[in-house]
């Protein structure tokens, strides 16, 4: 008998390595990885470690191991990426998000494997049509997202729609438009983890944490607006994906619910014991001008298509980060 076989690109990053995490304790499927790992001491292998995966690709050999491996594998679920929004290279941000995600595309539309793919909330720029994730042509060619990397994911959506109404499309694809996750397994992201890593160190001793000072009159200081998302809500979806293969199509993924980094910074502080002391410094210039002070996902889309699952309250989101990992010795998921 063949294998229940899925490949995960981007396996070892995180909300990859938590997908991973949820696939192999839940046991339906064998589970390989696509990603590089870096330097050991920098611990991204970490968040791989208590998986019981079945293979580990290099990108580079990522086309030859699907070729080999063409009549097992019933899904790709395409996390690899170049996340970083002030990333300098154009060109590499293309290539990676663009040109590799139209490859795999097309390689699961020969193959009849499904395919379950990254896009950002980065697509809707500064927030001014809203955050509905219409997916037809007209909707999605409206965006103009602030920087290269949403820029490539709207590109993208674009092509899916665009390849999936001529009839060229996966026997299922859906892109995910992730809004701001976070959760276990972000240590290795530096600059660029979610603002409860960012914050807890400083937080679980009672000392004072900063944020950025609001530069529009209509915010307070803090006040500014997210939809923060628990990566186990994100994982839930994949799930929920998977055992419903008539579902395509872009959607939202966010809680639905905008919150203020001040109510972040409070639940932090509350996990931890303490009571909040919070400064605020001014917003970097290089990135003021293009700061989004209200991102929020229009879940209906998605609820319409059938989920119907809660999603996590920010607090019991936190709460839990906080307890199960972050505070733990061993954080890693």
């Amino acid at each position: 008998m063949s294998r229940r076989l899925i490949l995960v690109t981007g396996g070892a990053g995180f909300i990859g390595s938590n997908i991973v995490a949820a696939l192999t304790a839940a046991g339906d499927y064998e589970i390989a990885v696509c990603d590089r790992l870096g330097a050991a001491a920098e611990g991204k292998w970490r968040n791989l470690s208590k998986h019981p995966i079945v293979d580990f690709i290099a990108p580079e050999a990522m086309m030859d191991w699907l070729a080999a491996h063409a009549w097992e594998v019933e899904a790709v679920i395409h996390m690899g990426a170049v996340s970083s929004t002030t990333e300098p290279d154009a060109d590499l941000i293309l290539h990676t998000n663009f040109t590799l995600s139209k490859t795999l595309w097309h390689w699961c539309e020969a193959n009849d494997a499904r395919f379950i793919y990254a896009s950002s909330a980065a697509t809707y720029g500064d927030g001014a049509l809203g955050f509905s994730d219409a997916d037809d042509l007209q909707a999605l060619a409206r965006l103009r997202p602030l920087n290269a990397y949403g820029w490539s994911k709207a590109l993208f959506d674009l092509y899916a729609r665009r390849e999936a109404s001529r009839g060229h499309a996966p026997v299922q694809w859906a892109g995910l438009k992730f809004f701001n996750v976070y959760g276990p397994n972000e240590h290795h992201k530096g600059g660029m983890k979610s603002v409860v890593a960012q914050i807890w160190p400083s937080a679980r001793a009672g000392e004072t944490v900063t944020l950025f000072r609001s530069h529009n009159p209509r915010y307070a200081d803090g006040g500014q607006l997210r939809d923060f998302v628990y990566v186990k809500d994100v994982e839930q979806v994949v799930g929920w994906l998977l055992a419903n293969p008539q579902v395509s199509g872009v959607y939202n993924l966010g809680s639905g619910a905008a919150r203020s980094f001040r109510d972040l910074a409070d639940a932090t502080f509350r996990a931890a014991g303490h009571a909040p002391k919070i400064a605020y410094v001014d917003t970097p210039e290089v990135i003021r001008d293009k700061y989004q002070y209200f991102t929020e996902a229009d879940m209906s889309r998605l609820r319409a298509a059938g989920y119907a699952a809660a999603f996590t309250t920010l607090e019991d989101g936190v709460a839990d980060y906080v307890a199960g990992y972050l505070s733990k010795d061993d954080p890693y998921r």
